[in-house]
């Protein structure tokens, strides 16, 4: 090879001077060369022939140990022998000279080869430690200086250690002091200030490099132990803590953990928990820490109404012996849970408000709050719908007016108790309910009003002057003054109402007093208006029409029409012949009663007679008939006294004294001429009476009948139909007046009654009941006139009774 040629060029030159300065020849090889590498030729070298070599026994002579070197006797060339390795051979010296000794007999040479072994760069520099462990003091200040232990190179010259690197770092930096034979020592300087805390352990490679070609290096590992020192204080793991809390959280829940740390370490880095001391003595009974941990849980009852925000200073602080403290504040925002109802105020309230106030009209201002926040705390305040009354929402917030909606009516509705309902929009909603009372005071809107109207009242006849007959009601549905009634009758001068002024009326109770006695015969009825006003400003008022009936008493007794004699007194004469038969008519009594009904229906009897075999009278028609034929023993000269009663409650009646005289046929015949001539004169003024009577009867029948015409048709159908004229009704009766009262149906009589008909019990027998039966498809009513007990035994003698009176007046 090149370098191999470039040391034979070398070995020569230095040969070459060797033998002219020193005549002493040397050699030099490289270490590592492999076995049977040429040296020299020594022989050629020293100018032997090489011939000779062998005979002259050419060797080495003095050599120690194993030999390095040989030589070949054929043509005198140093080979090595062996792997030479220079760190073996010469261990820490500098320089590698091995001496050899040549030697020649005959002649007897001696010649001494010194050979140099050249170090080569095999051995890299070698730290005593792969690993070098140092402890520095984080408070060390900067320019320590820590030895290092040197590395070692089996090499020399250059191939050894000639040049220490450090790694890259920022704390440590490499010195090297060179001591001479001793080697370059290797310092450890302090260029920056540790910081445990930054870094507790640092690790830095030391790196030994020699001269060679190539260079080879050996490298040491620094751990460097940074000792701490009590310079941290400890650090939060947050820069803020802020936590949510929900209020009513039971005791011991867990708010928020805190942690810190200390960068230090051992007692210097542990780390406890505390208050600060400023912290509030209520925040001690609501919340509390554990020292240990850093965990802050609920003491005490948490109530966002109170307190919606809690700051709470925490200190964290090492075990040093000079402890280091931090401190920091906690947040705790309280939620708010919806745990309060709303309230409800009445801020402002009309006790009273009129019932003609205007639609709008402002009753109450209510207020509503909840203690709560946010969507818990907005209240909604309502009404129910069936009332006239709203809530209308102000500018202001939870601020209502409770207005009116509609029209009021006190008569309707006096008061109302309104139920205001608040809400809140939580979840689950809480509601609360506040009732208030609202008067509706009274205004003069209502008329008086009567119970009936019109009135009908049936008053007897003969009342007692000064004495209430009936009395009218009216009510007012408005209050106090607005609500008293007075009254007072409606004065009519009218001639057909002359009868008013006898009337009078309490104006506070309605009464109603005649001033006078009223008779039947006279007035049958008569009507007028009775008006009924408030107290109110402006009075309101209102009236009504009363009919007043009068009801017939038995206060008339019959008056008898026939007999009647010359001086007016009850009594005549009556002739028959003696040969007349069984059922002749002798006469016939008549008598009248200006009462109707049962008080003016006459019954005859005879109360006094000379012989009743001979004559009978006709209860019903007063008719005198003879019962039998005369005989000749029979007296000639009869008398009758006949009572005459009518059918009231309390009878009344009279007599009438009939004296018959039974003549001879001839005599009957001739008194009968002179007895027609006075009979009928008589009769003709008989005549004229009835006449009379039955006219006055019939006018006031038709008058009763047009007068309830009238009623009927201004009432209502079922009011009219109380004085509907029965549909049955046969006409016998001479005159009438029907009315209802309650669920019966009177009937008020003239002096003939129709049979069939019933008295009324308590009503002094002069009143028919009719029992009152409705027509379901027209509406329309009829009355059915219930019969005696004796109903076909009375039906025979009345119509027997008609029977004969239609005959008698025929016979007139």
């Amino acid at each position: 090879t090149g370098q191999r040629q470039w040391k034979c060029v070398t070995f020569r030159l230095l040969l070459l001077f060797w033998r002219g300065v020193f005549a002493q020849m040397r050699y030099t090889v490289l270490e590592g060369q492999r076995n049977d590498t040429v040296v020299g030729n020594i022989a050629k070298d020293l100018g032997i022939d090489q011939r000779t070599l062998k005979e002259r026994g050419f060797r080495i002579v003095s050599t120690t140990g194993e030999p390095l070197f040989r030589v070949n006797r054929n043509d005198g060339v140093l080979h090595v022998n062996g792997k030479i390795d220079r760190e073996e051979v010469c261990e820490r010296s500098s320089s590698c000279l091995i001496n050899l000794k040549i030697a020649l007999e005959n002649p007897l040479e001696i010649h001494y080869i010194t050979v140099e072994i050249v170090d080569i760069n095999d051995h890299a520099p070698i730290f005593p430690e792969k690993e070098k462990r140092l402890e520095i003091s984080e408070n060390a200040v900067a320019g320590a200086r820590f030895q290092l232990q040197a590395a070692r190179d089996a090499d020399s010259g250059v191939n050894s250690v000639q040049l220490y690197k450090l790694s890259q770092n920022e704390h440590f930096r490499i010195d090297i002091k060179d001591r001479g034979e001793d080697g370059k020592i290797p310092f450890l300087i302090l260029q920056k200030p540790l910081d445990r805390e930054t870094s507790s352990k640092h690790k830095i490679h030391l790196t030994a490099l020699d001269g060679g070609r190539p260079q080879k290096s050996g490298t040491m590992e620094i751990i460097v132990d940074v000792i701490d020192v009590n310079d941290n204080v400890p650090v939060f793991t947050k820069d803020a803590y802020s936590v949510k809390l929900s209020e009513n959280a039971p005791i011991g829940t867990a708010v928020i953990q805190v942690n810190a740390t200390d960068a230090d370490e051992g007692t210097n880095g542990e780390v406890f928990f505390s208050f600060g001391h400023d912290v509030d003595s209520n925040l001690l009974r609501l919340f509390d820490l554990d020292p240990v941990t850093g965990e802050i849980v609920v003491k005490g009852p948490i109530d966002f109404e109170q307190k919606y925000q809690y700051e709470i200073d925490i200190q964290a602080s090492d075990k040093a012996s000079a402890p280091l403290t931090t401190e920091k504040s906690i947040f705790i925002q309280i939620v708010d849970v919806n745990d309060n109802a709303p309230e409800i105020e009445v801020t402002s309230l009309s006790v009273a408000i009129a019932e003609n106030s205007k639609p709008g009209t402002t009753v109450a201002l209510i207020s509503v709050s909840d203690l709560d926040s946010g969507m818990n705390g907005k209240v909604s305040c309502s009404v129910p719908e069936d009332i006239p009354f709203s809530l209308m929402q102000s500018s202001q917030k939870n601020i209502y007016s409770l207005t009116t909606t509609s029209s009021l009516d006190r008569e309707k509705t006096s008061q109302y108790d309104i139920t205001l309902t608040a809400k809140d929009a939580g979840h689950p909603p809480l509601s609360s309910i506040k009732t208030i009372t609202v008067f509706v005071s009274d205004v003069n809107d209502n008329s008086p009003e009567f119970s009936l109207n019109p009135y009908t009242f049936y008053v007897p006849e003969n009342n007692v002057p000064g004495m209430s007959m009936f009395s009218v009601s009216a009510h007012d549905l408005d209050l106090d003054e607005n609500g008293v009634i007075s009254y007072h009758i409606v004065r009519d001068t009218a001639e057909e109402n002359k009868h008013l002024s006898f009337l009078n009326i309490n104006p506070e109770t309605g009464e109603i007093y005649a001033l006078k006695r009223f008779d039947f015969e006279n007035i049958k009825s008569y009507q007028f208006n009775i008006v009924a006003s408030d107290s109110g400003t402006p009075s309101m008022s209102s009236n009504v029409t009363v009919n007043v009936f009068i009801l017939d008493q038995n206060d008339n007794v019959p008056v008898i029409l026939y007999p009647v004699s010359s001086n007016g007194s009850a009594e005549g004469v009556e002739e028959i012949s003696r040969n007349v038969n069984a059922g002749h008519l002798v006469t016939k009594v008549r008598a009248y009663d200006a009462d109707i009904g049962y008080n003016g229906w006459l019954l005859f009897s005879l109360q006094e007679v000379s012989d009743h075999s001979l004559f009978g009278l006709d209860r019903y028609t007063g008719q005198i008939r003879t019962l039998r034929s005369f005989t000749e023993t029979d007296e000639a000269l009869h008398k009758l006294v006949i009572l005459v009663k009518d059918n009231g409650n309390v009878s009344l009646s009279a007599t009438a004294t009939v004296i018959i005289k039974i003549v001879e046929p001839k005599e009957a015949f001739a008194a009968s001429d002179v007895k027609n001539s006075v009979q009928d004169e008589e009769n003709n003024d008989v005549t004229f009476y009835l006449i009379i009577t039955l006219g006055s009867v019939s006018v006031l029948f038709v008058i009763s009948i047009i007068v309830l015409i009238v009623m009927q048709c201004s009432k209502s159908t079922d009011y009219s139909s109380k004085y509907l004229q029965d549909t049955n009704y046969d006409g016998t009766l001479c005159h009438s007046i029907q009315y209802r009262s309650g669920d019966k149906r009177y009937m008020l009589v003239g002096p003939r009654m129709s049979i069939g008909s019933t008295i009324a019990p308590g009503s002094n027998r002069n009143t028919l009941v009719v029992p009152d039966r409705r027509r379901r498809s027209s509406g329309e009513c009829t009355l059915q006139i219930q019969s005696m007990s004796k109903r076909k035994h009375a039906t025979k003698k009345i119509n027997s009774k008609y029977t004969k009176e239609n005959n008698y007046k025929n016979s007139i």
